[in-house]
């Protein structure tokens, strides 16, 4: 009698401890697709041809209203959705923030416009999903690593104010993002700091200079870009800090409000950092950043 009802207990104790530590950290919400039916573009209807965005909503009570598009990094090849998404976008909810993770289309499938395609389509489904999630349709940022960062800052050079006259009510919403978060991002693709891996994913190998110079971001800077706080490591060989300075000084030529922290140490694709490196820090000076800016708290 007694075995049997310690196993009872046990059948109900197990449930209810799946709610704690590693286990609920393992739950992720659903994806939604960006598009009902075909994605601009589209090759087909298997998983890599389907533009989602996972949702992370912060607990009501700590919610404030901010939300965040997370581009994870791969090089226009793969996409580290764990340390540069599932990660990122638990830490943004512990700031209250909202964190949408992207799934967007890559390479060998897909090349541009289709990845910009879907992180401004990501930043209007935020819009026109504002009142539903609790967020406020002028926080709404972009937050991208490596070649998601290279995403995350084309999408704020190359936006446009939504379309009033489209039957998709998606459509209508803007694409800018009001604020930008570039960590070890990808922004040249000539010189000798081009990262040419995301390049010829991107473009292929015999883009035209054109094209090519239209996603050279920092030479797409302009007055109507948002702000942006941006963190590298000088260590990094995978895409060099001179990538991060060069947006940096584009945005202080037009007086955009911007934060930029090179950190000494650190190799590229840390994410969040290991606490035994100073790079950890920068999640906390982009938290300070944000609060300052008024992104946190609606007052600016």
């Amino acid at each position: 009698m007694i075995r049997i009802l310690a196993l009872s207990l046990w059948t109900i104790l197990i449930p209810c401890m799946a709610g704690f530590g590693g286990d609920k950290k393992a739950a992720v919400p659903m994806p939604q697709r960006l598009w009902s039916g075909d994605a601009p573009g589209s090759a087909g209807q298997t998983p890599v041809d389907v533009p989602k965005v996972t949702v992370y909503l912060p607990e009501k009570d700590k919610a404030n209203g901010a939300a965040v598009i997370i581009c994870p990094g791969g090089g226009y090849g793969f996409l580290a959705m764990d340390h540069e998404g599932h990660q990122i976008a638990r830490w943004l909810n512990s700031l209250g923030v909202a964190g949408i993770i992207l799934q967007y289309r890559i390479a060998p499938r897909y090349r541009h416009p289709a990845p910009l395609q879907d992180a401004q389509r990501a930043v209007r489904y935020a819009r026109a999903h504002a009142a539903r999630w609790g967020i406020d349709p002028k926080r709404i940022g972009i937050l991208g690593f490596s070649a998601g960062g290279h995403l995350a800052s084309t999408a704020g050079t190359h936006f446009d104010a939504g379309n009033p006259d489209a039957t998709d009510d998606i459509d209508k919403q803007s694409s800018r993002p009001d604020f930008m978060v570039l960590v070890y991002p990808v922004i040249t693709f000539k010189g000798p700091h081009a990262h040419m891996g995301s390049r010829f994913n991107l473009l292929g190998k015999d883009a035209a200079d054109d094209l090519v110079d239209s996603l050279c971001n920092d030479k797409q800077v302009n007055k109507t870009t948002p702000p942006a706080f941006l963190a590298h490591t000088s260590e990094d060989t995978g895409v060099p800090p001179e990538n991060s300075v060069a947006f940096y000084l584009a945005l202080r030529k037009f007086n955009i409000p911007a934060e930029l922290h090179v950190y000494e140490k650190g190799r590229h694709g840390l994410g969040l950092g290991p606490k035994n490196l100073p790079f950890s820090t920068w999640p906390a000076r982009c938290q300070a950043w944000l609060d300052g800016r008024g992104f946190l708290t609606g007052k600016n």
